[in-house]
């Protein structure tokens, strides 16, 4: 999985395709696109953010009422050696 996937494979596919991924697949692609929105601007920003919501979505729907707590350990756990 790369930013180019992420960023311009269409929006149902991306839906699909989160629908079908790992708890750490979704994460992972979670931590892509928020990088990747810190080094854009512009309609491409817009875009990388509303992609962004749907990841968020999908966090929501497979943990419900914990926000993004789950990613945010999960990042956390990532800086560990």
């Amino acid at each position: 999985m790369n930013v180019v996937d992420l960023t311009q494979e269409p929006v149902g596919d991306l839906v699909s395709r989160l629908e079908q991924m790992t708890v750490d697949e979704v994460f992972a692609a979670m931590d892509i696109l928020e990088k990747e929105s810190e080094e854009t601007n512009g309609t491409a920003r817009d875009e990388v953010l509303a992609r962004i919501g749907l990841i968020q979505d999908e966090i929501e729907r497979r943990f419900p009422g914990q926000r993004l707590a789950p990613y945010q350990d999960w990042k956390k756990s990532q800086l560990l050696p």
